[in-house]
């Protein structure tokens, strides 16, 4: 089989070729050839053939790869690997791989004569463009190239017959050349070089104009030193050898066999490429130490070496090593002599250097790569003037001055994805990746860095009796991994690469990077950073700058930044080396006095006067609103619990501190397990001291995590526990709302209400009006589920109105939430809607997780309501996938339940009882009574309608049963319903 792509693409079997029907199918085989024998991920080739990678479009990938499979003589020609999918193309099986080793043969053949007829035979293969027809991005690189080598091609046919003394047979052929591409000016060169040498040179002086009347008016520039030295040599009437083709430097190092993925930054590369016109194409690849900078580098370099014909020039700046950085003028000493520069010819100065370089660029396609630049006025000098060129740089500094003061685009290059890594392990192990689980953590251990991950694999290959998890268990201690990861090469040993970017920074950068190895957080800010280093914010920031330009530190959004784990762990190193144990106690003791500061001002925004202020004359970070302080609390709500759950010694009491500050927050933001543990080791330490007012806080955070677990018995005894501790009205109101809502949903109807109307006395006596709106909310929503709407309604509305006038949020979103489902009762939809919508958008705003769930959840019965099923049916999914997101038995339930109402509604019964057994069995396994309930109230329903009596009559008492334990209003409704329906079969 053969494949031909130097023309139209077409596919020749046995002599004869075979139609491609379909576009996509010639697509998908076109980009297949241009990467022939190398994998091609699937998300390429969906980019390519439709422009996104949804599941649909690779399902449809599937078909057309399993078609194009049965043109093949072999399908197994077209496989599918960890990579990609990969055609395999044998040799002389491709007619561009065939044109390549006939010039290469021509190249290297002495006799001129010949290596014109090998010429001619490479270019008698071409039939058009290359890859005619297909219009992709994907394959225009490669069929440029070729372009680009068949004019090589062309240049070199008419330079071997010259040679061979054949001018008047090619004139002829070099005018149709000339007249064909008539900004080639050696095609100009050889035109000319003809005409002199048969005797014609009036002609060959005035092709000499033609070629500068063409270069001038098409490009504005006037013929090369070349072009212009050869008209000098006519015109003086000098005898012109035709020369053998130019020895062109080919610096390129070699380029591991092993490389795998890359290919956001490769596609990046080719674009900065393709976007140039008559700019120098400056492309800076900027990242950390150890993250495959060189390594991409030089495979995009040999991918693209051929559009450079002219040569390769490559350069180590080492600027991050142990060395002296090299010095511009060494580079340039060596560069002019790779260009056939005598070295006694080479200037002295830098400026006469650099000079001379773009004097010998002029006019030539050059790539230029200069792997580990130390900063833009090391490779200022390097720069050519000729926009033909390209200049590709590596560097851990982002280079700046380069990307304003010459236009060169940055390319960051960051860690390996867990999938780029996958492969890289199975490229560099084989058959030893078997442990899937001790490979992820393998993976993790080297921070997804590819130096790291190749020392790791060298490893495992020496010692491959143990196994991968055996090279796992020894990086278990985070301190003992840079041991771990030595080559023996100064050059490949992470702990090496990483001092190197230690000592170029100064020493309050330097002291800055090694207290992130003290900060307990995952993601730091300049505010936190400031307070751990003792230092103002803006002095803070600026050296945040400088750790981020040398790609010490990561910058994740919203201003945070952080370290990976390897060179945190080195950080951390660093500060046990530098700093004594009490400098490292009094910067932990700033950090933790900071964090108390800012987020007893964020709890002020959630719960309005819950705590006294707190000024430890720290900057803080602004918060205008609810918002603000919702967002700064989710950013930084671990890190504290991190801090707290650690605290221990004269540092124990910022764990009681922590749980009462950020009580709040952690039950809005319905984060159960974190407030387990706080409150948890605040009440250890607590018993521990004798505070009975802060073990009673900690018993009654301990209390609301379990009702939000409905563990209903266990609230309960925890928060009569609290409530025999807790100081003071505030406190007190507090602990008794939480056991309001206990008795709520355990159908203790009226020990609630007493309970709630004592909470909001207490708020009112406290001075604490905003927060005495839960309870009276919640006394609101009690009042509708016993259809008493009127007092419901003055509850909500008077809740709602002094939330609006103070702009309390979390207030305004829950009245908002109850009020959609006091009017959706009273058959008010419009207003329902309204009002749960704008719970939905204020609960967002807010942060208020659980709430925007029952949002969702309201909506969804209300658009029922309505008659607009779809929309319902949407909102039932988003309140089932937000259930699951928080791990909500209760929700989840109730939005099965709900989208079995829905069903109902629509006439599809099959569908409402597959929704109820489920949500019955979530409801079983940990929900609240009373969705259980109304599962069950629904499953009777269900049989009843479907004359299946005795099942509905046995749902029906076991909803009665548990309706009449939570005293709910449902349960004599559904009594009666049920009275009624074993009348009705009764026999007169």
């Amino acid at each position: 089989m053969r494949f031909d792509v130097l023309g139209p693409i077409r596919v020749v079997d046995g002599g004869s070729a075979t139609p491609l029907t379909g576009g996509l199918r010639r697509h998908l085989l076109a980009v297949l050839l241009a990467h022939a024998n190398e994998p091609v991920p699937v998300s390429v080739l969906l980019e390519a053939l439709w422009g996104e990678s949804g599941e649909q479009e690779a399902r449809r990938l599937q078909v057309h790869v399993h078609r194009l499979r049965r043109d093949l003589d072999e399908p197994d020609r077209l496989s599918h690997g960890p990579a990609g999918y990969c055609l395999r193309v044998e040799p002389g099986e491709l007619d561009a791989a065939v044109f390549g080793a006939l010039l290469d043969e021509a190249t290297a053949e002495p006799d001129p004569a010949r290596a014109a007829a090998t010429l001619r035979r490479a270019l008698g293969l071409w039939r058009g463009r290359p890859y005619q027809e297909i219009d992709l991005p994907e394959v225009a690189a490669e069929a440029e190239r070729l372009a680009e080598q068949r004019l090589l091609a062309v240049e070199e046919l008419h330079a071997a017959e010259l040679r061979a003394g054949r001018h008047d047979a090619v004139a002829g052929e070099l005018f149709e050349a000339v007249h064909r591409n008539p900004l080639r000016e050696r095609l100009h060169g050889l035109l000319m070089l003809a005409l002199y040498r048969s005797g014609r040179q009036a002609e060959a002086l005035s092709a000499y104009q033609h070629a500068r009347e063409v270069l001038n008016e098409e490009l504005g520039l006037d013929p090369g030193p070349d072009l212009r030295a050869l008209h000098g040599q006519i015109r003086a009437g000098e005898v012109v050898e035709v020369s053998a083709p130019a020895q062109v430097p080919a610096q390129l190092p070699h380029c591991a066999t092993d490389f795998v993925g890359r290919e956001v930054p490769l596609s990046e590369l080719d674009q900065i490429l393709d976007d140039s016109a008559r700019t120098i194409p400056i492309a800076v690849i900027a990242g950390t130490a150890g993250v495959g900078k060189t390594s991409l580098a030089l495979r995009w370099a040999h991918r693209v070496k051929n559009r450079f014909p002219d040569g390769q020039l490559h350069a180590d700046l080492r600027g991050f090593g142990t060395d002296a950085p090299t010095e511009p003028g060494d580079v340039l000493a060596g560069w002019l002599r790779a260009l056939g520069v005598d070295g006694k010819d080479v200037p002295l100065e830098v400026a006469e250097r650099g000079a001379r370089l773009r004097s010998l660029l002029d006019g030539k396609r050059v790539l230029l790569v200069l792997d580990n630049a130390v900063s833009a006025d090391q490779v200022r000098p390097l720069l050519p003037g000729n926009a033909h060129c390209a200049v590709l740089i590596t560097s851990r500094d982002q280079l700046n001055g380069l990307v304003v003061g010459q236009g060169a685009r940055r390319v960051e290059l960051d860690r390996m994805t867990a999938d780029e890594a996958r492969l890289l392990l199975k490229e560099l192990l084989g058959d030893l990746v078997t442990d899937s689980d001790a490979v992820d953590e393998l993976i993790e251990c080297c921070a997804r860095l590819p130096l790291a991950l190749r020392i790791a694999a060298e490893r495992v290959r020496r010692n491959r009796h143990r196994g991968i998890d055996q090279t796992v268990a020894e990086f278990g201690c985070a301190q003992a991994r840079l041991d771990l990861l030595d080559s023996g090469d100064p050059q490949a040993s992470v702990r090496t690469i990483f001092a190197a970017s230690y000592r170029n920074l100064s020493a309050a950068e330097a002291r800055l990077f090694r207290l992130f190895g003290l900060h307990p957080g995952h993601e730091m800010d300049a505010h936190s950073l400031a307070a751990l280093a003792g230092d103002d914010v803006r002095t803070t920031r600026r050296g945040l700058g400088e750790l981020a330009r040398a790609h010490l530190v990561e910058e994740v959004g919203d201003k945070r930044f952080r370290l990976h784990d390897l060179l945190a762990t080195y950080a951390e190193e660093l500060c046990e080396l530098t700093e004594t144990a009490a400098e490292r106690r009094a910067a932990l003791r700033r950090l933790h006095d900071y964090f108390l500061q800012a987020a007893t001002t964020a709890t002020g925004f959630l719960a309005p006067g819950a705590l006294p202020e707190r000024d430890s004359g720290y900057e803080i970070p602004v918060m205008r609103d609810h918002e603000d302080a919702a967002r700064w609390l989710d950013a930084h709500r671990e890190t504290m619990t991190r801090v707290a759950e650690t605290a221990d010694g004269d540092f124990a009491h910022y764990a009681v501190d922590f749980a009462i500050v950020l009580d709040s927050a952690l039950d809005f933001g319905w984060h159960v397990d974190e407030a387990e543990r706080l409150h948890g080791r605040a009440r250890e330490i607590a018993r521990r001291t004798g505070d009975r007012a802060a073990e009673g806080v900690a018993l009654r955070g301990l209390g609301v995590a379990r009702l939000r677990r409905n563990r209903f018995e266990s609230a309960r005894r925890l928060l009569e526990a609290a409530l025999e501790l807790v100081d003071g009205p505030g406190a007190t109101a507090t602990v008794l709302l939480s056991l309001g809502e206990v008795c709520v949903v355990t159908g203790h109807t009226e020990l609630a209400l007493e309970h709630l109307r004592r909470s909001t006395r207490l708020y009112q006596q406290a001075g604490l009006r905003l927060l005495g709106l839960r309870p009276m909310i919640c006394m609101g929503r009690l009042h509708r589920r016993w259809g008493r709407h009127e007092a419901s309604l003055t509850c909500l509305q008077e809740a709602s109105r002094v939330a609006a006038a103070h702009g309390y949020r979390p207030a305004e979103a829950d009245a908002a939430y109850a009020l959609a489902g006091l009017h959706r009762d009273l058959g008010r939809y419009s207003e329902a809607a309204e009002h749960a919508e704008r719970a939905l958008v204020l609960a967002r705003r807010t942060r208020f997780r659980y709430l925007e769930g029952m949002a969702l959840y309201r909506l969804g019965t209300i658009h029922r309501c309505l008659g607009d099923h779809p929309r319902a049916l949407d909102d039932h999914r988003a309140t089932l996938v937000f259930a699951r997101q928080m791990r909500s038995a209760t929700l989840e339930a109730m939005a099965l339940t709900a989208m079995a109402e829905t069903h109902v509604a629509m006439g599809d019964h099959v569908e409402a009882t597959r929704c109820l057994l489920h949500a019955l069995g979530v409801a079983n396994s940990g929900s609240s009574h009373y969705v259980r309930a109304r599962a069950h109230t629904g499953l009777g329903d269900l049989h009843e309608a479907a004359g299946r009596h005795e099942s509905a009559r046995r749902h029906w008492e076991t909803a009665v049963r548990i309706y009449e334990a939570l005293d709910a209003p449902e349960a004599g409704e559904l009594r009666r319903r049920l009275s009624e329906a074993i009348t009705s079969r009764v026999p007169c």
